[in-house]
């Protein structure tokens, strides 16, 4: 199942890659043709989408979730390491584009010509970028996929950036204002930090194992199995919907080895039915044992 999953993620990489290139050539063109800032610089952050699909195929296939002896807990977080090259990516190009649009402001606004055949090809490059957004989010969304997510939330992105300037173009073209192109490129650039922002949002907690699970709500379902006096010290990471490692001491009713081992499988069925898929580790102890807290202190 978890080869399927991969093998689903990598289809759509590569089919998001030959049209990203595509889109990469016409902003060029564009941009080459008009003299465009602002067509440019959107061209460089649809360059980086390229760059994120090579980017995802390579992590893609270094993270099954099969654990080895070296990884014993799978590969799957290479995924977000991939999300955070993404990052990386949108935060160079933000540079970037503020970087040109200061630049051409102390240089100086030129006259610029704009077509209606500009135009015309930046909205098929805002058609190409719709479909590719809304299908790698629905697609990431089904197959709980990082890098997918990551991806759709930077191409989305590229849609708000191509409509801002085709919205600085239509004002060249019509009023003949050149110095609109400059003035679209710095909301194209805050636009690409957004971005940046939210795929680090999505993925560092992962990378820094924040808790998956609130403990109350692992409580509250450990407790429901007969048998199970108390648990505590509980922790949880992952990614819930994906993977989830879960963590606890467990005190139980038990005179025997054999009753607290059933008791504990109880609660290992339990907790996976709740938050599959899921890998528990548990530290049975006697009936006498006291724990008021069920978590670890609070950070001070």
């Amino acid at each position: 199942m978890a080869g399927d999953r991969r093998r689903a993620v990598r289809r759509v990489l590569v089919g998001t890659l030959v049209l990203n290139v595509l889109v990469v050539v016409l902003k060029v063109v564009v941009g080459l043709w008009t003299g465009s800032l602002s067509v440019l610089a959107d061209a460089l952050h649809s360059v980086t989408d390229s760059l994120n699909n090579v980017l995802g195929l390579v992590t893609n296939q270094l993270s099954s979730p099969e654990p080895d002896r070296d990884h014993p807990y799978g590969h799957q977080k290479f995924e977000a390491v991939g999300a955070l090259g993404i990052a990386a990516m949108l935060g160079i190009a933000c540079f970037e584009i503020f970087k040109g649009a200061i630049d051409r402001l102390i240089q100086g606004i030129k006259p610029m010509e704009v077509g209606s055949t500009d135009l015309w090809i930046l909205l098929l490059v805002l058609g190409i970028n719709i479909f590719v957004a809304f299908y790698e989010r629905s697609v990431g969304r089904r197959l709980q996929s990082p890098i997918l997510i990551a991806d759709a939330y930077h191409t989305m992105s590229d849609i708000w950036i191509t409509i801002s300037v085709l919205v600085g173009l239509l004002g060249i073209w019509i009023f003949n204002w050149p110095w609109l192109d400059v003035i679209m490129t710095f909301p194209v650039a805050l636009l690409v930090l957004w971005s940046c922002w939210c795929v680090l949002r999505d993925n560092l907690p992962w990378l820094v194992d924040e808790v998956a699970i609130a403990p109350e709500a692992i409580h509250q379902v450990v407790m429901e199995v007969a048998g199970v006096v108390n648990c505590h010290k509980i922790a949880s990471r992952g990614l819930l919907g994906r993977q989830v490692f879960i963590d606890m001491h467990l005190i139980v009713e038990a005179q025997d080895v054999k009753t607290a081992h059933d008791i504990t499988e109880a609660v290992e069925a339990k907790l996976e039915e709740r938050y599959a898929p899921v890998r528990i580790t548990i530290h049975v102890e006697p009936p006498s044992y006291h724990e008021e807290d069920i978590t670890y202190r609070q950070p001070t």
